[in-house]
């Protein structure tokens, strides 16, 4: 290995070029939904969250059992999908999970060569390789199953200049609400059951060449009543990182429980958005209705100069904004990040997103784990699921 970085915080050892070069990714490609209403759900994010307007499927372009709409903020694509049939895996999928991540479409060179470098390494095929083809040219694409039904999707797009992929129209609109100043995923956490995390980070390192360059036991990450596990994957280049949690023995249910008998079963728990100015960011989407976590306690922002350290002298926020948005600031030998949670934007307490800034910091807000957890703990309790 040629660069081993030691992360004093955690005591570990982060070791991204152990990962192996038979898979390289060049970055999310897209992730895509299964929903119950897409229609409304595309009216939700571009109202709530800023997205925009980019590209459609459905029964006007030729579709007969699915509609689909892409929305776009920067590097970020989200497609909503909603079955036009009832007897189909799309409704399948909404009926057993509720509206959920379906995909997680990486963007690489080769899709074929992706496709059959993880089956023969023991990936469960979701779909072979297909070419799919406009006027605007051709776009490979061939899809694996990770944990639960998720699916990772392999899009090779070199020989393509549509909007999206061929099927698609661009999709025109009067209504597209302004961008919120989101960036790109930063990095998208799974849940999986209770003993699977070990070996859903095998099969990360067998299958995809992933490396684990962070994790975290129920001795760090853990209150009063509940616990959990998690293990960072990263693949070789760092763009793509994947948290995998799992529940760990508490006196009451942790929110990864939770998460697994609502959604039931393993699947995607939140996208991290990235952001510039999360003070802007976030002040603009609750203005907008966007939900977030109650508060930490006073006591929290008192320590944060402790927590920082010397990045305080570098530190450009005030705290007393950041209280008033109740943005959590964390930090490591790299530098500090700041980050938010939403309150889940389904009906099922599933899904949610983080907002994060990183001013240098590499790791994923470990010194806010006690206090966001807690924040947790009592919105599972007004659900009675604590």
């Amino acid at each position: 290995m040629e660069k081993e970085i030691k992360n004093v915080e955690y005591g570990l050892e982060k070791i991204f070029d152990g990962a192996q070069d038979f898979l390289p990714l060049l970055g999310t490609d897209y992730v895509e939904f299964y929903v119950g209403n897409a229609k409304q759900s595309a009216h939700y994010y571009k109202t709530a969250f800023g997205y925009q307007s980019y590209a459609y499927a459905g029964l006007e372009t030729g579709l007969k059992d699915r509609v689909s709409y892409v929305l776009k903020q920067d590097k970020i694509r989200l497609v909503l999908t909603t079955s036009l049939v009832s007897n189909s895996p799309i409704s399948e999928h909404v009926k057993k999970h509720g509206d959920g991540v379906k995909v997680i479409a990486l963007w690489v060179e080769d899709a074929r060569k992706s496709y059959e470098e993880t089956i023969k390494r023991g990936a469960k095929s979701f779909m072979e390789p297909v070419v799919e083809k406009d006027e605007h040219g051709e776009v490979v694409r061939a899809g694996i199953y990770t944990y639960g039904e998720t699916v990772h999707m392999f899009v090779e797009r070199k020989n393509y200049n549509g909007t999206f992929l061929p099927g698609f129209k661009e999709w025109k609109s009067d209504y597209n609400p302004a961008a919120v100043g989101l960036k790109f995923i930063d990095h998208m956490v799974g849940n999986v059951d209770w003993d699977q995390m070990n070996a859903t980070v095998k099969w990360y390192e067998d299958v995809m060449g992933f490396v684990n360059f962070l994790s975290f036991d129920d001795k760090q990450i853990t209150t009063e009543y509940s616990a959990l596990m998690s293990k960072v994957m990263s693949n070789g280049n760092g763009r793509i990182k994947f948290p995998i949690n799992e529940p760990a023995k508490g006196k009451k249910k942790s929110q990864i429980e939770e998460y697994i008998d609502f959604y039931e079963g393993a699947g995607v728990q939140h996208l991290a958005l990235a952001t510039d100015d999360i003070i802007k960011t976030v002040a603009e989407l609750k203005a907008r209705g966007v939900e977030f976590l109650p508060p930490p306690p006073q006591a929290y922002y008192d320590e944060i100069p402790n927590r920082l350290g010397t990045h305080m002298s570098i530190m450009k926020e005030d705290i007393s904004k950041l209280q008033e948005l109740s943005i959590l600031v964390d930090a490591d030998e790299d530098g500090y990040l700041l980050q938010i949670f939403t309150k889940p934007v389904e009906d099922r307490p599933t899904l949610f997103y983080e907002i994060i800034q990183r001013m240098g910091a590499k790791g994923f807000g470990a010194g806010n784990f006690k206090a966001l957890f807690e924040s947790i703990e009592r919105e599972q309790e007004k659900r009675g699921t604590l």
